[in-house]
């Protein structure tokens, strides 16, 4: 066995019950080298960083027990215990040859805490190479985190900035385990989401990763997106009343247990599907081909990771039934919800999205499973005294159906955005072609919506809305005038900017009300989102807002970062002037998405007469 490297010899008692690996690094002459020189650069004693390393190490460090492991699985599938957890078996075979090639850096997305047993079970099952799971400090609870650590999961810090020797220690780790050919698995979001679409990623694993790979002598990495969608989740109540500015309940064992007795009632099945793998180094080389620095690679590899994630994210028939009843906002009848899924389920069909669990959209026993279902959790209400039966949102439940909403909704946010170009077309007169004046709008729209969806490329983005207008009307790629325009629009089916953009530029408008009203007064980031709230709820009263979904701490958020980006959080001379137009541009296409709600409601007028 090779010797430790000599500062370390004193300190031996301190790694003895360190797992094999991490004891392993312990004789890594470049760890050695570079704990040396983050003693000297902090003007410490190379024994007390040693020390400190050390201690890091035995409180992140993970093993795999074969005994444990089985039982840990037991337990996962006993968490899991309200769903049938779906895959696609061609996805996995093709997924097993390459965990036969490369170590698999699998960056999953986080709706739940069950996402961190469904990738291990799902490919533990299927004898994978084991998989080392990272999760968040938070869970590492007295006598579960010591046995988890021994199945596999990885304990990290959330804030790091200030620990230095805890960044450096982390990333030798995971150097490590990349040269032992590890598979490791991670949220790429950093956090449960609380809308139900995808967070912002978050760098810091994927660097750890990315400097791994460009160490001399290591394998590559295949990265491989993983998506996990629920039919619905039991722990959204609490998510949903954080959203509304309540305090989050800290993790600790008594939350576990009612964590675990919640998934005694059954809701459905969860469905892990398999993104497009990539080559982590090829992708690095590629973009700092591109002049682009390190960091900046890093971060366009995050958002690749995050598209292939959107991308492989099956539509759920609960989503479409959740978009159909938010769109309307009150009850609706079996025809009526119909109605609204049937030209959706076109559109899905036409654009080749995956239908979680291969369901047919257009089936209505399928739709009225689907409502039944969501009746029993309570998220919506039927009520049979009438004529026949209706169906509506629940007391508030409209942020849970949004949730599940808007685990599809991003594959029907270029649709709304083109609708939306082209009335912006429509609106601009002439009989000229105003297919520019089209694109321009869609700019505009994309730089407003950054920081709440992903979108690709400028010139991707582009060729995806042009792909939406083939679907609408063959030609329209080729330019088309204002009256064009305006048919194009009436004719289309269905309408989605409504149903799609409005929460979300509701919410924006709330946040840029009260900065405008704030004029050239600084303005405190906090108090506004707790001014947010008031004013939305008093909105949400005064029907100002189309939606109760709209009154959300968490949409604040994301208008504050927009507005913060456009320099309207600055304490300068006119920014009152700007915030105000930053308010105007708001309104002005909210006003935009009430005209094609009532080309939506005027398209479905025919069919309504017919039923009458």
């Amino acid at each position: 066995m090779v010797s430790l490297p000599k500062f370390f010899t004193d300190l031996k008692p301190e790694f003895q019950a360190l797992p094999p690996e991490a004891e392993e690094l312990l004789h890594d002459g470049a760890f050695a080298a570079a704990l040396e020189q983050a003693a000297a650069d902090a003007g410490r004693s190379r024994e007390e960083v040693s020390k400190e390393a050390v201690g890091y190490l035995r409180e992140m460090a993970a093993s795999q027990s074969d005994a444990l492991g089985r039982r840990w699985r037991q337990f996962g599938d006993w968490f899991l215990r309200a769903y049938d957890v779906w895959v696609d078996e061609d996805q996995i075979a093709a997924l097993k040859d390459l965990d036969r090639r490369y170590s698999l850096g699998l960056a999953f997305s986080h709706r739940s805490y069950l996402d961190g047993f469904v990738v291990p079970n799902v490919l533990s099952s299927r004898r994978f190479s084991p998989t080392y799971t990272f999760g968040g400090a938070n869970l590492d609870l007295p006598g579960i985190g010591s046995i988890a650590s021994r199945t596999g999961v990885i304990f990290i810090r959330r804030k790091s900035t200030d620990i230095p020797v805890y960044r450096l220690t982390l990333r030798h780790y995971i150097s490590h385990m990349v040269r032992s050919k590890r598979n490791m698995a991670w949220s790429i979001e950093g956090g449960r989401t609380r809308t139900g679409k995808l967070r912002p990623p978050v760098h810091g694993i994927l660097k750890y990763l990315t400097d791994a790979v460009e160490s001399k002598g290591s394998p590559d990495v295949m990265v491989v997106p993983i998506s996990i969608v629920y039919d619905q989740l039991h722990e959204l109540e609490k998510m949903t009343k954080e959203a509304r500015g309540d305090q989050k309940t800290p993790e600790n064992f008594r939350w576990l247990v009612q964590f675990a007795r919640q998934q005694r009632s059954r809701l459905g099945r969860a469905y892990m599907s398999v993104g497009e793998p990539f080559s982590l180094r090829d992708r690095f080389h590629e973009l700092l081909e591109q002049d682009l620095t390190a960091a900046q690679a890093v971060e366009r590899i995050a958002l690749d990771v995050s598209h292939r994630l959107n991308r492989a994210t099956p539509v759920t028939v609960t989503a479409i039934v959740s978009l159909a009843m938010l769109g309307a906002d009150r009850a609706l009848t079996f025809d009526e919800v119909l109605d609204t899924v049937e030209p959706l389920a076109d559109y899905i069909g036409k654009r080749r999205w995956p239908v979680a669990g291969a369901a047919n959209l257009r089936d209505r026993v399928t739709i009225r499973r689907a409502l039944h279902e969501l009746v029993s959790s309570g998220v919506l209400v039927c009520y049979e005294g009438g004529t026949e039966p209706v169906w509506g949102i629940g007391p508030d439940q409209h942020l849970v159906a949004a949730f599940y909403r808007n685990t599809a909704i991003h594959i029907l946010v270029e649709r709304a955005i083109g609708e939306i170009t082209l009335l912006a077309a429509a609106e601009s007169g002439g009989e000229g072609d105003v297919s520019e004046a089209a694109w321009q709008e869609a700019k505009r729209l994309r730089d407003l919506l950054k920081f709440e969806f992903f979108f690709p490329g400028r010139n991707q983005f582009e060729d995806e809305l042009r792909t939406e207008l083939g679907i609408l009307s063959t030609g329209a790629n080729d330019g088309f005038n204002a009256t064009e325009a305006r048919t194009l629009l009436r004719t289309a089916r269905p309408h989605l900017a409504h149903l799609v953009l409005r929460p979300f530029l509701d919410a924006y408008h709330v946040v840029a009300d009260r900065l405008a009203a704030a004029g050239d007064s600084p303005v405190n980031s906090d108090d506004l989102l707790t001014e947010a709230l008031h004013v939305g709820h008093q909105w949400q009263l005064q029907r100002r807002v189309a939606s109760a979904e709209s009154v959300s701490l968490e949409l604040y958020k994301t208008a504050l970062l927009l507005a913060t980006h456009r320099g309207l959080l600055n304490d300068e001379p006119g920014v009152g002037v700007r915030r105000q137009q930053f308010a105007d541009e708001i309104a002005e296409t909210i006003r935009r998405t009430e005209v094609i709600a009532t080309l939506e409601r005027e398209a479905r007028q025919p069919s309504a007469e017919a039923t009458s």
